[in-house]
């Protein structure tokens, strides 16, 4: 048996490849839409790729499954479960195997075993492998966003991102259904979830990449809860706000993300062509450091920074079904190319160029008011108006008196509540999502500067409510 998990740092996402050895057959569970990177796979390890299968309509990533089954001519197989609602639209003219639970296929030698654990979502599956040449005890299990390391999937989703009203607790109460099955496999399986650390999928995920059902029955605060209320209220507490990308991938994965081909560079543009871009309706979007942006931009133009939440934090920043061109620190095709590529991974496909910052002339020249903490106190005491851009979890230990709580993930939904006179002061934790917001706003028309985080705002005697650490 060959096993492979493919781990996506952008996305915080983990894809595995499954192959028999002695029949050359693969299974490949969760893509992304990065299709080649598993074509290659299968090709270096002389296998042909046979099934591709997801464990449940995905929020927070476009999937590649139909994608790498078109490509590759696999079977493509799909959750039947979840009700009418939660079906693949597509499922029918790809001509997809729908799976239900206690299905079984194989992929060679190889037992793959259908579980239905909904919770996460209505229609999600789990697998359990076994190698059966080696053994007739299954070996792992691939549970998806149902069981992570030290975290269960978050059971809110369908209400906060897909505006599914009053499905919330009826969501968790289903989870712990299905947790009760997870807790009757046994102590040996091993557990390979659909996401790491830094996934909003989850609030407290584990950074390693597997378990075993045993250690997380010991240590998973969701698996090892002791009731059912204990769990009810503890899983739908402190969840983090959903990006705002989330409820249209929910949409694009259940009705079929387009067909996209390999990611190519986008094409080089000077000065003119940034310019001739903009005028044809496409947003600029400036990768560079923060600093730099501040120090002067292209007007009209978002700052989202290369950073390791670059993808998150695009897919609130900016509209899905706008046309981009990148402002780039380096004059860099590959770099270009592989910004693109993440883009697409959350449905960002028409990407007009690239312009590296050096070829911009005199454009870079609208700067970004950002404040030092004692100014920022000193402009709130005046009756200046401050946003509060954090997670409400953030919030609820401490936040700046009389600061409006609009969280990042709904500032671009939220902007109208904005509009006024004077400047707004924007904050957030650290600093980092400020002066995107900022930037955003100001693209907006609406005016705003970057008042940096709250934990700098402190540190310089500036006031503070609620609960501090």
């Amino acid at each position: 048996m060959l096993f492979t998990r493919y781990y996506d740092k952008p996305l915080a996402q983990a894809s595995y490849l499954i192959g028999c050895q002695a029949t050359r057959e693969a299974l490949i569970v969760d893509p992304n839409r990065d299709s080649g990177a598993y074509i290659a796979a299968a090709q270096a390890e002389r296998m042909k790729i046979r099934y591709v299968t997801e464990t449940h309509i995905h929020a927070d990533y476009v999937s590649g499954s139909r994608e790498l089954a078109k490509r590759t001519g696999a079977q493509l197989l799909l959750s039947g479960e979840g009700g009418k609602d939660w079906q693949y639209a597509f499922a029918t003219s790809d001509n997809a195997k729908l799976l239900h639970d206690g299905d079984t296929f194989f992929v060679g030698n190889l037992r793959v075993d259908v579980m239905h654990t909904p919770g996460h979502t209505p229609e999600h599956l789990s697998f359990v492998v076994t190698d059966v040449p080696a053994s007739p005890v299954p070996l792992l299990i691939l549970t998806g966003d149902f069981v992570f390391v030290g975290d269960v999937g978050r059971p809110d989703l369908l209400e906060k991102a897909a505006k599914q009203a009053n499905t919330m607790e009826e969501g968790a109460r289903t989870l712990w259904k299905s947790l009760q099955r997870f807790r009757a496999l046994p102590d040996h399986l091993q557990v390979w979830p659909g996401h790491g650390a830094g996934s909003a999928c989850g609030k407290a995920l584990g950074a390693v990449p597997s378990s075993t059902v045993g250690y997380e029955k010991l240590v998973n605060w969701g698996v090892s809860a002791p009731s059912e209320e204990v769990f009810v209220r503890g899983v739908l507490e402190g969840q983090p706000e959903p990006p705002a990308y989330f409820a249209r991938m929910k949409v694009v994965n259940r009705d079929g993300p387009p067909i996209l081909g390999d990611v190519k560079a986008p094409a080089r543009l000077d000065a003119a062509g940034l310019e001739a871009a903009m005028a044809g309706g496409a947003l600029a979007v400036d990768t560079r450091r923060g600093d730099a942006f501040a120090h002067g931009h292209v007007k009209g133009s978002v700052s989202v920074p290369l950073t390791g939440s670059f993808v998150t934090y695009s897919g609130s920043a900016l509209p899905l079904d706008t046309r981009l061109v990148l402002i780039t620190a380096d004059d860099d095709a590959d770099g270009a190319q592989r910004i693109a590529r993440n883009l697409s991974l959350i449905g960002f496909d028409d990407i007009a160029g690239f312009a590296p910052a050096a070829a911009l002339n005199g454009l870079l020249a609208e700067p970004l008011a950002r404040l030092q903490p004692g100014d920022a106190i000193a402009r709130q005491a005046s009756g200046e108006p401050v946003i509060d851009v954090r997670n409400s979890s953030e919030r609820a230990m401490g936040y700046i008196p009389g600061a409006k709580h609009v969280p990042f993930t709904e500032l671009a939904s939220r902007a109208s509540e904005l509009r006024g006179g004077s400047p707004i002061l924007v904050t957030c934790q650290s600093g980092a999502r400020s002066l995107i917001a900022a930037s955003m706003l100001n693209h907006l028309g609406i005016a705003a500067v970057d008042a940096g985080g709250i934990d700098a705002w402190e540190r310089a005697g500036g006031p503070v409510e609620g609960q501090r650490a």
